[in-house]
């Protein structure tokens, strides 16, 4: 799923495409909104609220959406654009008379009056990459959410843009075990995990590949996010993946059982072969 340093990249990319100039072109693709034409209105902006994207139209309106797991907007000269408009997974089209707006296998496209923005994303905490950030509140959100410490990262009530790449990588630099009760650590500790999952995805947000480790070659970006079965690049154990959170809303969390403290309460223990791999492990880095 795109965290928010994506989300961030791509409200940047969509305001500077079509901010301030009349919208010829509307075609939205999902059934609640299918009947709704944005022509003649124009973008005031286009930000990102966490993993959301707001889309302001002087119209008064708002189009809000969601990438979810697959989802993307791509930006295409408004010349070149009508071959992408024949394509099944299009979910959305909006353009100006230079530029076309695609949204491809959106979870979600909504259109709602702007000033009831808050309906959709009022519940969210902090963003991290936002004017609202702050790391004092998310914190103390975090050491109250009744839940392990993984799980709190993940929940956008908390903190909004973390998604699992940057929970794993954060929980990792800062030798925290992903299922250890938030209320039990200290407040320096999570104070210092709140300040190193902003560090990396304000990082982050300014490249087209995600790199905890600083170094954007494939297959060395991460310390243990999608290398589960692999060496780990700090103690040479083995990088391990297990579900982490509540019934019903599991979502995968890579750790290293050797730096963070055991195996995880939902991790089996079985022996995990390196995803995606023929069996060899990548070369590693120790840090």
């Amino acid at each position: 799923m795109p965290e928010g340093d994506t989300v961030w990249r791509t409200a940047q990319r969509l305001n500077q495409a079509l901010a301030g100039a009349p919208i010829v072109l509307s075609d939205l693709r999902f059934p609640a909104v299918a009947t709704v034409d944005l022509r003649g209105s124009s973008t005031i902006e286009v930000v990102s609220r966490g993993k959301h994207l707001l889309h302001r139209l002087d119209c008064d309106v708002t189009v809000h959406s969601h990438l979810r797991m697959e989802g993307q907007w791509r930006v295409e000269a408004a010349d070149q654009s009508t071959r992408w408009l024949r394509r099944q997974d299009l979910r959305a089209a909006v353009g100006t008379d230079t530029w076309t707006a695609l949204g491809l296998r959106l979870g979600l496209l909504e259109v709602l009056p702007t000033d009831r923005e808050h309906e959709v994303v009022g519940h969210l905490g902090p963003d991290l990459l936002g004017p609202d950030w702050d790391p004092g509140s998310a914190a103390s959100r975090l050491r109250a959410s009744g839940t392990t410490i993984g799980a709190g990262l993940l929940d956008q009530r908390n903190l909004a843009g973390v998604g699992t790449l940057w929970a794993a990588e954060s929980l990792f630099l800062e030798r925290l075990h992903p299922w250890q009760a938030a209320s039990t650590l200290s407040v320096p500790a999570v104070d210092a995990l709140v300040a190193r999952v902003h560090r990396l995805i304000d990082t982050a947000r300014h490249h087209a590949v995600q790199a905890s480790t600083g170094v954007r070659r494939r297959g060395e970006e991460t310390y243990v996010h999608a290398r589960s079965g692999r060496p780990c690049r700090r103690c040479g154990g083995t990088v391990r993946v297990a579900m982490i959170g509540p019934a019903g809303q599991e979502r995968t969390m890579f750790y290293c059982p050797g730096c963070q403290g055991g195996v995880g309460p939902t991790d089996e223990g079985r022996p995990q072969r390196p995803l995606g791999s023929s069996g060899r492990a990548t070369p590693y880095r120790r840090v």
